[in-house]
């Protein structure tokens, strides 16, 4: 199987595994579950699920016992983007080439979407550790867990930064916090944990930790460089909207050259890291190099 093809065999497996949490009782709140699964259901790379799969099958091949946390975190992301997306933050009227939730609903349903998203991630994740038996097993996702956790708490600093910087210059230290942080965490907490669940070593797990600090800045530095010369079908979403608003981005920091050199650059690293591995590690590494030059 190419990296393609296995991609989308992953990307396959994740929307299985999320259309079944997609709830369609009739109830008051009806129309609460349908913006959540509207904005669940809608698409996307399934990125950082991924990399929880792929980082597991470095190591082990039974891919099924990682999926609960694969969920979890396509959950989170999902309401990080609902709530990014709203008036107060980005404002946005599209994603995915599709209404954003606030628009396609309302604002209320929009926030409430994906509180009840990052809700269910953690009951999902709790009812699978509490029905583990194995000690060591149970350790490790809870360990997991904590990463989780922690890695949301580093998006919202992130965000935060991000909205109280808007309009303003900020240093390179500072945008490198910003997108480490609100980009960079779960991308970075997605790979940890794949490792963990599969009982990697400690130095494993740092070292796949290093190359997905080095992918989650690449990915963003890639997301800066398509809002501004990006295709605008192909993203679903508006171009130049960040230079618009007053975002700083690493191209509007760098300029478009500089800001090439430096995903080409961090690209690279993340390779290094990886190359001479173990024998599974050519799927992260065609990962590092289709995040680099994406164009959606």
């Amino acid at each position: 199987m190419d990296f393609k093809e296995e991609l989308k065999a992953y990307a396959d497996v994740v929307n299985n595994e999320l259309s079944k949490y997609a709830i369609k009782t009739e109830c008051p709140e009806q129309i609460l579950n349908e913006s959540m699964t509207y904005s669940l259901l809608a698409g996307g790379k399934r990125l950082r699920p991924i990399l929880i799969m792929a980082s597991y099958n470095l190591f082990k091949d039974n891919t099924e016992y990682v999926y609960k946390f694969a969920v979890a975190m396509e959950m989170i992301h999902t309401f990080s983007l609902i709530h990014d997306d709203l008036p107060a933050i980005d404002n946005d009227d599209y994603r995915r080439g599709n209404l954003t939730n606030h628009k396609k609903f309302n604002e209320a349903t929009a926030i409430l979407a994906g509180d009840g998203l990052l809700n269910r991630a953690y009951h999902i994740l709790i009812e699978d550790i509490a029905s583990t038996v194995d000690p060591e097993e149970k350790e490790r996702k809870i360990t997991a867990l904590y990463e989780v956790s922690y890695s949301v708490d580093r998006m919202l600093a992130g965000e935060y930064v991000d909205t109280e910087y808007e309009g303003k210059q900020i240093s390179s230290e500072y945008l490198e916090y910003m997108h480490e942080n609100k980009t960079g965490a779960i991308i970075k907490a997605s790979v940890k944990i794949g490792a963990i669940l599969a009982g990697a070593s400690q130095e494993d797990i740092e070292k796949l930790g290093d190359y997905a600090e080095k992918i989650g800045l690449a990915f963003q530095i890639r997301d800066d460089i398509l809002s501004e010369v990006g295709n605008q079908a192909l993203l679903g979403k508006p171009v130049g909207n960040d230079r618009e608003r007053g975002k700083c981005t690493y191209v509007t920091k760098y300029g478009l050259s500089k800001a090439e050199e430096m995903l080409e650059n961090i690209t690279n690293e993340a390779v290094d890291i990886l190359n001479n591995y173990n024998k599974n590690n050519e799927f992260l590494i065609e990962l590092a190099k289709y995040i680099s030059t994406r164009n959606k």
